[in-house]
């Protein structure tokens, strides 16, 4: 058994995701002393959100990292193409954008991970703690002042003025905190699977509806990553109907022949996500602030919530990041983050819940074939309509910038 030891930092960050590491690098770039933690012992974990929309790669550019950026391995898509029964329809074309980056980078987010972890290990100011598990919140006076947690070398403490819950929607930290949460609800859960390239494969990007069923195909480069969008809380009776009965419904979804599923050998080979659509009413208390998934679970409509994230993490680092090198941050400081992020967020899930409810959930329980609603024949009839859903999903509601003054580190 080893002794706990105790850990000393300006900031400690919960969660190593894109959030948290974004946060961690923007803060040490500021001057701050900060550690994350990390309770996995790498990054590679399968079926994250993977899209890097045009705002964030505004924000790697700000930077002066994006080439460097741009040369890990990832395909680019420029527009969102869909199926709607035999309908096909171009709902977003990023070639508009104000951006360097008119388009979204498909790129697995370990390597994402992996990218800003190196860079941030250079400065002196910053450490990554892998397969260090938070357990606990401590608090003195009525203020967190850090964390306790678990790692290979046993137990550990680390003290902090300022502690950054980022450890997702499934947050540990959370629930320590006691603080409420407003949920939006959900009509539906999410199969993720891979599927193996094609030689006469098109290469593109595009959701499909189908009679009770939705399907989305992503290009991966070398495979395909492929969701079968399914009613809420149905994912064990799907699987307990057996491989073949699977099989014909991921063929009946994607339009596929039957046969290209045969690699899909095993049921657990389909990962189950659950989707959660919630945000806290109130993002801080003394010492303690949650962003990200952990203060507003967001829905994979959209693909929106890896880069709602970074904006809470680029927010998170210009208005305390200059705090923190003063001192102590006060919870007034820690609520101007939730003031300036907020409306986004509650914009965004308004949005993605709005979508779910008229169109997720009625496609999902309806038999009939679907057919393009007249609305929406107007994206294909008149191109420039489809710059508003590709504003919103490339750009957001609120996107931010990196303040200069704050990255005093290079």
């Amino acid at each position: 058994m080893h002794e706990s030891r105790s850990i000393e930092a300006q900031c400690c960050i919960v969660g190593g995701g894109p959030a948290g590491m974004m946060a961690g690098y923007l803060l040490a770039r500021a001057g701050v002393d900060v550690v994350v933690l990390e309770k996995h012992g790498d990054f590679l974990r399968d079926f994250r959100g993977d899209t890097i929309h045009p705002s964030t790669l505004e924000l790697i550019d700000e930077l002066g990292l994006l080439d460097e950026f741009l040369r890990l391995p990832h395909a680019e898509m420029t527009h969102i193409d869909g199926l709607v029964g035999r309908d096909s329809i171009r709902l977003a074309d990023f070639s508009h954008l104000p951006t360097r980056c008119k388009f979204i980078a498909l790129m697995p987010q370990w390597n994402f991970l992996d990218f800003f972890a190196r860079h941030a290990r250079r400065l002196p100011n910053f450490r990554l703690l892998m397969k260090a598990q938070a357990t606990d919140l401590l608090k003195a006076d009525n203020r967190v002042n850090g964390v306790a947690g678990v790692g290979d070398d046993g137990a550990f403490a680390v003290r902090a003025g300022l502690t950054i819950a980022a450890d997702g929607r499934h947050s540990l930290l959370r629930e320590r905190s006691g603080l409420a949460v407003r949920d939006l609800g959900a009509p539906m859960d999410v199969l993720w699977l891979r599927l193996s390239k094609q030689p006469d494969d098109e290469a593109a990007t595009f959701g499909r509806i189908s009679a009770g069923a939705m399907f989305i195909v992503i290009d991966r480069d070398d495979y395909w990553q492929c969701a079968l969008v399914i009613r809420k809380g149905s994912g064990a009776a799907l699987k307990a109907q057996g491989l073949a009965a699977f099989r014909d419904l991921l063929a009946r979804a994607s339009g596929l022949p039957r046969e290209r599923f045969e690699e899909i050998d095993d049921l657990d080979k389909a990962k189950l996500l659950t989707v959660t659509v919630d945000r806290l009413e109130r993002w801080a208390v003394p010492g303690l602030l949650f962003i990200g998934d952990s203060a507003h679970a967001m829905s994979p409509v959209g693909g929106v919530g890896i880069n709602l994230a970074i904006q809470d993490a680029v927010a998170t680092a210009n208005i305390l990041g200059p705090t923190l090198q003063a001192g102590r941050a006060a919870l007034a400081d820690l609520n101007r983050v939730q003031a300036r992020r907020a409306f986004a967020v509650r914009a965004t899930q308004t949005l993605q819940v709005f979508i779910q409810n008229r169109v997720v959930g009625p496609s999902l329980a309806s038999a009939a074939e679907p057919h393009l609603p007249a609305p929406m024949k107007l994206f294909n009839a008149l191109p420039f309509l489809q710059r508003i859903p590709a504003r919103l999903i490339g750009l957001g509601v609120r996107p931010e910038h990196i303040d200069p003054r704050i990255l005093i580190e290079g």
